[in-house]
């Protein structure tokens, strides 16, 4: 494969959109507000703070334990990652006061946060009654097995956008219901309350006496108990999980913009700053990427990797293995905007999984170095499939799996099809969008932290054939929360008055592979997946019902 072919997005042709350039006073007088950005996110908590041009002036980044008691198996505490937001508060406000800024102009506070990651407490008490369960966990195999039997289960994905799988919340609550009698006594007595990390830490955030049981309509449509139309809990849902919202308080939905919904900072450098914004991980990042028009997609490479394709005001439902989605929804007079998504499970966490469990790197970001040794795979394939497959797969009963492996086979190789892995799966994911929306992308926008790898953005360019376009600035998560929090108090109120931030000096990857030599390449990649199948025996995964 070339070296890296990457230019400033300066040299590259215009996409025909007109640029509103912020008038000089307005901009200096933007420098002068900030906007604090809360991400949650899968592995880390981080607490930024943004001027009103977009860019960041300080941070704070913790990250918090991950638990794997059982294959397949991952969970969070919810109280570490409570306690984690605090100190990053804490720790970033600290810095912002050290340059000389004072907190009184800090507008607003913004929330974006891992998304269909369960928690369920004791409305009484405000006890956690079990760790979270993290949205990559795959005990809920037997369930969703045994849920796609039942009547009614082929209507689920038409009012909710997503289907019976391991991934939403709806299949983590089923579990804990069928295996913690704790969680069904306080079911029984009317005290279960449910919630995904966002309600959970609005909750402890503005002081649990004070009762804020709140989500946006991102989170919400996540769980599959919200009926993707109508943006309401849907009734035939909840019937069908046997849910009875007498007995379990189910979250009011909100805009992911809205100046009174979510509360304030109970406590703290920034108590009484209202938290005005709030969206999951994902839908912030579209956000972030200024992902406001029909066409646009970005996509993520985190500890997932997550594609986010606007298609406008109404839902589109795919019939190629994609989610349909809320991408964001800014309040008063404005529509939902609605997303096609497609899913990956594992991404930077198979970067993680080669330094945690095989010592095969120091430090993620080595990754880079290690694949660069080599000048290609070496003939491996890495199927990553440690939560199965999600989109467009959707293939629950494969496992991470190797092939090509011979005595020529060396770090680097093993080291580029990890990162090849996920550019696959974009591919797939990118072709998909395409034959459900009927147009194909031009380019795409990027951010993440695998996006750091100039190589790996040079091979998702050749693997996909279009230019991937990457910002300089990639905290476009966090940025995305704080514009939807800055939307609601009025420090922008035009989507125009948005259209330079974060678009200076971005790299665009151009294409350098044949259309041949790719193509290669994927379906040796196609075969792989399928040949990763089956390797679940349910009979024998009792800890899944």
């Amino acid at each position: 494969m070339a070296s890296p072919s990457h230019t400033p997005e300066a040299e590259h042709a215009s996409t025909g959109t007109t640029k509103i350039k912020v008038p000089v006073q307005d901009e200096q007088k933007l420098k002068q507000w900030f906007v604090g950005s809360i991400d949650s996110g899968t592995t880390s908590t981080r607490f930024l703070i943004f001027d009103g041009t977009g860019n960041p002036v300080a941070s704070h980044q913790l990250e918090f334990k991950q638990m794997y008691p059982h294959p397949g198996w991952m969970e969070h505490d919810p109280v570490e990652i409570v306690e984690s937001t605090q100190k990053c508060i804490d720790e970033a406000t600290k810095a912002f006061t050290e340059q000389g800024h004072s907190v009184s102009n800090i507008k607003a506070v913004g929330l974006t946060t891992q998304r269909e990651t369960t928690v369920l407490w004791d409305s009484e008490t405000g006890e956690v009654l079990y760790n979270a369960i993290a949205w990559p966990d795959t005990r809920t195999q037997a369930i969703v097995r045994e849920l796609k039997e039942r009547k009614g289960a082929d209507k689920l994905q038409e009012i909710c956008g997503l289907p019976l799988s391991t991934y939403p919340s709806s299949l983590k609550l089923a579990w804990m219901f069928r295996n913690l009698e704790k969680v069904r006594k306080t079911y029984d007595e009317g005290r279960l309350v449910f919630g995904t990390i966002d309600t959970w830490l609005l909750y402890n955030l503005n002081g649990k006496e004070n009762k804020v049981h709140v989500t946006d309509v991102t989170n919400a449509s996540r769980t599959m108990f919200v009926n993707l139309h109508k943006l309401e809990y849907d009734s035939i849902v909840l019937d069908f999980f046997g849910i009875d919202p007498k007995k379990m308080k189910l979250p009011k939905i909100a805009p992911s913009s809205d100046s009174e919904a979510f509360g304030s900072l109970a406590s703290g450098p920034l108590k009484g700053t209202k938290i005005t914004g709030c969206l999951g991980d994902q839908s912030a990042a579209l956000v972030g990427q200024l992902g406001f028009s029909p066409g646009k997609a970005k996509n993520t490479y985190g500890t997932g990797c997550f594609l986010l394709y606007n298609v406008g005001e109404k839902p589109v439902m795919s019939s190629h293995g994609l989610l349909a989605t809320v991408a964001y929804h800014f309040g008063g007079e404005r529509k939902p905007v609605y997303a096609l998504e497609g899913s990956i499970a594992v991404a930077g966490s198979a970067v993680q999984f080669l330094r945690d469990n095989f010592g095969f790197i120091e430090a993620s970001h080595h990754i880079n170095d290690v694949a660069a040794s080599v000048d290609d795979n070496g003939g491996c394939v890495f199927v990553t499939a440690f939560s199965g497959l999600f989109a467009p797969y959707w293939i629950d009963d494969a496992k991470g799996t190797l092939f090509g492996l011979t005595a020529h086979t060396q770090r680097g190789h093993i080291a580029r099809a990890t990162m090849e892995a996920t550019c696959f799966q974009t591919k797939a994911i990118l072709d998909a969008m395409e034959k459900d929306s009927g147009h194909k992308l031009a380019e795409l926008a990027v951010d993440g932290g695998m996006s750091n790898s100039d190589l790996c953005m040079q091979t998702q360019a050749d693997i996909i054939g279009i230019p991937v376009d990457r910002p300089v600035m990639r905290e476009t998560t966090a940025l995305g929360a704080a514009i939807a929090a800055g939307f609601a108090v009025d420090v922008w109120k035009e989507f125009e008055e948005l259209e330079n931030i974060n678009r200076k000096d971005r790299m665009i990857f151009k294409p350098q592979m044949s259309k041949e030599a790719s193509g290669k390449m994927y379906k040796r990649w196609e075969r792989a997946v399928e040949m990763s199948r089956g390797w679940l025996d349910f009979d024998d995964n009792r800890q899944s019902s």
